[in-house]
C-alpha cells in the first residue's frame, strides 16, 4: 500500500468518526429538553407498615431539564379514587426523581387501584398503584434503584445499611415576610453506612482523570456519601435557600451538584449533626419545604410549612 493511499484511508477513517460524533451527540440533544415537555408519574412500588397498613411510593420523570413546574392539586394532578390530595408535590424538579412521596392505604385495600394523574403541557399521564408482589419494595430494592449498589450487586455493608434520620428543630409550622429569610436546623444522624465512596476533596490529578473517563455506567449510578437537600415541595412561589443544597434528582451533568454527577463529592457535615439552612421566598401565599437526608443508599424525608405574608 502506497504512502499516499494510506494517508487516503487515515483521513476517510477520521471523517467518518467525526460525522459519526456528530450524527450521535445530535441524536443525544433531539431527546432532551429545556421547556415544553409532559411529566410521568411513577408508581415506585409498595411496603407493609406495622400496624397492618400499606405504603404505596411513588416518583417522577420530568422530561425538562430546565422547566419546573407548579401543579395544584386539581384537575391536573390528582389521585382515585377517593380524596384527590394525597399528599403528592404540587412542585416538580426536574428530571427522575425516585421515591419522592408515599400514600398509605388501609389493611383491606385487597386487588384495587389508586391512580395518580397529572397532566402537563396538554399531555396527560397515569401511574396505577397496586399491592401486586412484584411491586414489593425493600431497602434493597431502593439501594439499587437508586444507584448505590452499581450493577445490581450487594455487599454485608449494604445489606446493614440504615436509613438516616431527619429531624427537623423546633416548629414545623412557621412564618415569613416576602423578601425576609427565615433560618431553620436540620438534626441528620446516620450510621456510617455506606461507606462513602470518595474522599471530601479531589486532587488536580483526579479531577483530571474523572473528566476525562469516557461513560461506563450500564444503569443508573450514585456516588454513596450522606447529605441533606432542602426544596420547595408545594408554594405559589420561589424558595431560596442557603447555602445551595445538593439536588435530590438524577442529574448525570458533570458540573451538577448532584450524587449522580460524575464529579460530585459529599459536602462536609457538621460535628454536631446540626445543618443550618435559611429560605428565602418571593411571593406570598402557603410552602411546603422538603427536607431529605439522604447515605446514598437509603433516605429519610421531613417537612415545614410556612405561611408567608407580604
Amino acid at each position: 500500500m502506497s504512502k499516499q493511499t494510506s494517508e487516503s484511508i487515515s483521513r476517510v477513517k477520521a471523517l467518518l468518526i467525526a460525522v459519526f460524533l456528530l450524527v450521535t451527540s445530535s441524536t443525544g440533544l433531539a431527546d432532551t429538553f429545556q421547556f415544553g415537555q409532559h411529566i410521568e408519574p411513577a408508581y415506585e412500588g409498595w411496603h407493609p407498615n406495622p400496624d397492618g397498613t400499606y405504603s404505596f411510593m411513588f416518583g417522577y420523570m420530568n422530561e425538562n431539564w430546565t422547566e419546573q413546574p407548579d401543579l395544584p392539586v386539581g384537575d391536573n394532578n390528582f389521585f382515585s379514587p377517593g380524596d384527590a390530595d394525597r399528599g403528592q408535590p404540587t412542585h416538580f424538579l426536574p428530571r427522575r426523581n425516585r421515591f419522592t412521596f408515599e400514600v398509605v392505604v388501609p389493611s383491606d385495600w385487597g386487588e384495587r387501584e389508586l391512580v395518580w394523574t397529572l397532566n402537563v403541557n396538554g399531555v396527560e399521564r397515569k401511574a396505577y398503584a397496586t399491592l401486586k408482589a412484584d411491586y414489593l419494595v425493600d431497602n434493597m430494592v431502593i439501594a439499587s434503584e437508586t444507584g448505590s449498589l452499581g450493577a445490581g450487586t450487594s455487599s454485608p455493608e449494604s445489606r446493614a445499611n440504615l436509613p438516616p434520620v431527619l429531624t427537623v428543630q423546633g416548629d414545623n409550622i412557621r412564618s415569613a415576610r416576602v423578601g425576609e429569610s427565615i433560618t431553620f436546623l436540620t438534626q441528620v444522624e446516620d450510621d456510617g453506612l455506606p461507606v462513602p465512596r470518595r474522599e471530601s476533596t479531589n486532587t488536580a490529578d483526579e479531577l483530571r482523570r474523572r473528566m476525562m473517563r469516557p461513560p461506563s455506567r450500564i444503569t443508573v449510578g450514585k456516588v454513596n456519601g450522606l447529605f441533606l437537600s432542602w426544596n420547595k415541595y408545594r408554594g405559589p412561589g420561589n424558595v431560596t435557600f442557603d447555602p445551595p443544597m445538593p439536588k435530590p434528582w438524577e442529574d448525570t451533568r458533570t458540573s451538577a451538584n448532584s450524587p449522580w454527577g460524575p464529579l460530585w463529592l459529599p459536602p462536609e457535615a457538621p460535628e454536631d449533626g446540626l445543618h443550618e439552612v435559611t429560605a428565602t421566598f418571593d411571593a406570598p401565599g402557603t410552602y411546603i419545604l422538603w427536607g431529605r437526608a439522604d447515605d446514598g443508599g437509603l433516605y429519610h424525608d421531613g417537612y415545614i410549612t410556612v405561611n408567608v405574608s407580604e
